[in-house]
Order: C-alpha cells, then structure tokens, then sequence
C-alpha cells in the first residue's frame, strides 16, 4: 500500500499543479474520480494488464471512456500507460482529493454516532464543529453503536468527545482518582 502511494504521489502533484494552473480543480477532481473507477473495474484491470496490447491502445481505449476530450487529460493517460502505472489512478486519484482539500483549507472529520445522520443533522452539526476546530471540515460519518449515544469527532490528531460512553469512561476515571 505505501509502495503504491509513494509511486502514485508525482503523478497526483503534477497533475494537481496542471489543475491548479488551469483553474480546473473541480473539473480535474471530477475526471480522476471516473478514471479512478474504470481502473478499477476487474474487465478494466485485465484489459491493462494484457501484454498484447500497446500502451497506446490501451490509454485510447480509457481515454474513450473517460468520455473527455481533453488534450491534457489524454496525454496524462498516455504518460501513465507508457509507464505502466494506469492500475495507480484510485490512489492517484485520492492524493489528487487530499491536496484540494489543502488548497481549500478542509479537514477531514470522521464523526462516528451512535446512530445513522440525516443530512440535516449533519448539516446543523458542522458549523458547530467547524468552529470548534477553526477549520472548514469534510465529514466521513461512521457508526459505533458502542457510544450508546453523542458523538466523536476526530480531525487530524484532534478528538472532540461528546459520547455517552465517553462520559461514562471520565466519569470512572474520576471516582477512580
């Protein structure tokens, strides 16, 4: 896993930097995204990784269902089939996402609940949370039934929390000291 990060990490910094320069993030976010998901396909993963074909046909056959004609789209699939590096684009994709978030000042908080969030709920809850941590925030909501109740926050290596069982676990701390 840490391999294929480390390989993938030049790719997603230039193409960031050709997204950026170009005032295309979201539209390169979008693009990587679909790519992502065509490598991923097990029909996909077979076309890429068969010796018969050549690095061009198989960069024309993804750049055809990328359904994009961008020049600079097509000659980065050319660049990753020529190096045989297509099968990167879900991790290229992702460093791709974490450095726009950078750019845009967003954090990740994975939320975990008790119970399932409504939209709204998560829409009432960030603007709490993004003024505690004095950040604009991208939410990942999981549950753990094992909070009983409330909520835990965690950005970065920051943890907000508000659980019932994390009140239990301070309130024993307490009576323990």
């Amino acid at each position: 896993m840490a391999e294929t990060v480390t390989i993938a990490r030049p790719y997603a910094e230039a193409v960031f930097r050709i997204a950026k320069e170009a005032g295309a993030l979201g539209a390169w976010s979008g693009r990587l995204q679909r790519l992502a998901l065509i490598a991923q396909d097990p029909e996909m993963a077979e076309v890429i990784g068969n010796p018969k074909l050549s690095a061009e046909q198989v960069a024309q056959l993804v750049i055809s269902l990328a359904e994009d004609n961008d020049a600079a789209l097509g000659n980065f699939i050319r660049v990753l089939a020529d190096n045989e590096r297509l099968t990167l684009l879900p991790e290229i994709s992702a460093l791709f996402e974490a450095q726009k978030a950078a750019e845009d000042g967003v954090k990740e908080a994975v939320v975990q609940t008790a119970f399932p969030l409504t939209d709204a709920d998560i829409a009432a809850l960030m603007p709490q949370l993004e003024a505690h941590f004095k950040t604009k925030l991208a939410p990942t909501v999981v549950v753990e039934a094992e909070l009983i109740g409330g909520v835990r926050v965690a950005v970065g290596d920051q943890v907000l929390d508000a659980s019932v069982r994390g009140k239990l676990e301070a309130m024993a701390t307490a009576l323990k000291n």
